[in-house]
């Protein structure tokens, strides 16, 4: 079947939870992507940060299936032989002690919600039932119930209440917000580093240390999202690492599947990790072999420093070039090889703007009404990220005229 034919089936018979670009990719290579009539396009979202290591990666596609054939699940009611590599390796490249396997973003993020919250009543003390964590303005962390209980964003809240109690929503970048906000029964603070689908905004320079001190002066756990901003997509191993923040528990996601099998995890040091005992959480799917033996090959990638030192040079090349496309973009932000650019409405909404890109063969996605997001696999190169751009300048230019 042809695209239009797959894309009228699909749309007949699944939710319409998601609004797609009408594109049918059927291959992939790289940063590169081919429809199913044969056109090429140029990835420039990588799954909102999944694919970091490009498509059909050949170490992740090597441990994938070099693991197929032996073995897939167990459940966590029994050892298998990649878990240890997996929680081992992930714990030092993240600096702490122990690992939390999931499986989705949402989930992790739910994981540590629920660990800050015991950590909050066995360690600090707080009352039986009055943790509170703070959290952002224009956050996104998933789209579980009691997550989207604290979205500041009506299409996510809308329809799904009644809310979890226990958040306090702050401005984002505001370190004084923060600390006006704990009391007491705050047991976390949880943000991104930077916020990808809000925009891709980067807070100002020593937000993230001063949020840090706030929450050792206060005894205060600091919760870093860094499941799209993480593992090498701004040009350091974490977007934490910019201001040379720890965490005292990071939320990983997305490039941690390498874009083969949903992979997350809570990554904490012992004395924080170790308040979840046998039987208080868990899941049948989470650190299953597979993921593990994909998970491992992800950090032994980012272990060698290359992706991190490409997001860095590559990132600077973009943002230099996206500054000089003048008329028509109202504003750039991003860090590494991640960038959010506000069109100027006058000339189209982003969705309009991401139509007109895929006709000339390059993948973006749009937020927030004349917001785009660039976001291409680590592994793209400098010449297609200026074709990229350069296509983006021919999409604006033909918009004003």
């Amino acid at each position: 079947m042809n695209s239009e034919e797959l894309i009228r089936l699909s749309e007949s018979h699944s939710a319409h939870n998601y609004h797609p670009l009408p594109v049918v990719i059927s291959s992939a290579e790289g940063a590169w992507v081919t429809d199913v009539e044969g056109k090429r396009y140029l990835d420039c979202l990588a799954g909102y940060s999944s694919l970091n290591f490009g498509h059909g990666n050949p170490a992740i596609l090597a441990a994938a299936r070099e693991q197929l054939d032996r073995l897939t699940l167990t459940s966590r009611a029994f050892y298998h032989d990649r878990f240890a590599a997996f929680v081992t390796g992930l714990s030092e490249l993240c600096g702490k002690d122990m690992v939390l396997p999931m499986n989705t973003g949402a989930e992790a993020v739910e994981t540590a919600i629920k660990v800050a919250r015991k950590w909050g009543y066995e360690v600090k003390g707080v009352a039986p039932d009055q943790a509170n964590i703070v959290v952002m303005e224009d956050n996104f962390h998933g789209r579980t119930t009691t997550i989207v209980g604290f979205s500041t964003d009506p299409e996510s809240r809308e329809g799904f209440g009644p809310f979890s109690p226990g958040f306090r929503i702050v401005k984002y970048g505001s370190a004084e917000a923060v600390r006006e906000a704990i009391d007491e029964n705050t047991v976390a603070v949880l943000l991104e580093p930077i916020q990808g689908e809000a925009g891709v905004l980067v807070p100002p320079d020593g937000y993230l240390a001063a949020v840090r001190e706030i929450c050792t002066d206060n005894n205060v756990l600091f919760v870093a999202d860094e499941i799209q901003s993480g593992l090498g997509r701004t040009g350091d191993t974490f977007a934490c690492d910019h201001e040379r923040v720890v965490p005292d528990l990071y939320v990983l996601g997305k490039a941690l599947g390498g874009g083969v099998v949903p992979v997350s995890a809570v990554v904490a040091n012992a004395d924080v990790m170790g308040v979840i005992g046998p039987g208080q959480h868990g899941s049948t799917f989470g650190g299953n072999p597979l993921a593990c033996a994909v998970g491992d090959a992800v950090t032994g990638l980012l272990r060698t420093g290359e992706y991190q030192a490409k997001a860095r040079e590559l990132g600077a090349f973009l943002h230099a070039r996206l500054a000089d496309l003048g008329s028509g973009v109202v504003a750039v932000r991003g860090r590494g090889l991640w960038a959010g650019i506000d069109i100027d409405p006058s000339l189209g909404t982003g969705r309009q703007i991401s139509e007109a890109l895929m006709r000339r063969g390059v993948l973006v996605k749009d937020t927030h009404g004349s917001t785009i997001r660039l976001a291409p696999p680590l592994v793209v190169s400098r010449d297609d990220l200026a074709w990229a751009v350069d296509q983006l300048s021919a999409v604006l230019r033909e918009a004003r005229a």
